[in-house]
């Protein structure tokens, strides 16, 4: 870990923005190099005015959406039997493509959307999408809606800590726990508004 850990940071310091969306490429094809890690260290550069927020964003949702679109290229094509049987030589194991597997069983494309908040799920969800052979476009559009929150949030709390983004790396369950709370809380206010503007327009 401490040398991922290293080279991480080392190829963000060097190339920025497409390290960003490199690793972010590689995480969401199912390579386990955590995002927390990526966009925490990325908003201490913003924290130091070496990068820019906005730009860290665009990068890492295109990376995300790039390596989810070849996970669920490899799920579309090679199918559910192909996975299991050489998922091990590119770091997918039956557990986790069943942990995701049961994700998407349960939401459907929804899965596609909040699992990309979700640790180890939202390495793996596109799979599911994959062998379901769900509508591209729709693929698509939850993904990349999905990647937003997460982004922006790990990104502007690495702004926030600043010297102590490391912080990041290490409670990230919690942290992805406390950004779909908000979310559900946001959905919920923003559903009573609604609501009351329909009501208030009658």
């Amino acid at each position: 870990m401490e040398n991922l850990f290293a080279s991480v940071t080392h190829y963000i310091e060097v190339w920025g923005y497409w390290a960003i969306s490199v690793g972010m490429a590689l995480e969401s094809a199912n390579i386990p190099i955590p995002s927390e890690l990526i966009f925490g260290f990325a908003g201490y550069l913003v924290y130091l005015g070496k990068l820019n927020f906005w730009l860290v964003t665009t990068y890492g949702v295109l990376g995300g959406l790039i390596g989810s679109i070849v996970s669920y290229a490899i799920g579309y094509y090679g199918g559910r039997p192909f996975v299991l049987e050489y998922g091990k030589y590119f770091f997918v194991t039956r557990d986790k493509v069943g942990l995701a597997q049961r994700w998407f069983d349960r939401y459907g494309l929804m899965a596609v959307f909040i699992g990309r908040l979700l640790p180890v799920i939202r390495t793996f969800i596109s799979l599911p999408a994959g062998f379901a052979q769900v509508d591209f476009t729709k693929f698509v559009i939850y993904t990349i809606l999905g990647s937003i929150p997460w982004t922006i949030a790990l990104t502007y709390l690495g702004v926030i800590l600043g010297e102590n983004w490391k912080l990041i790396n290490t409670y990230g369950h919690q942290i992805s726990i406390i950004v779909v709370l908000l979310m559900i809380i946001t959905a919920i206010l923003w559903k009573r508004n609604s609501i009351r503007n329909v009501k208030q327009l009658r």
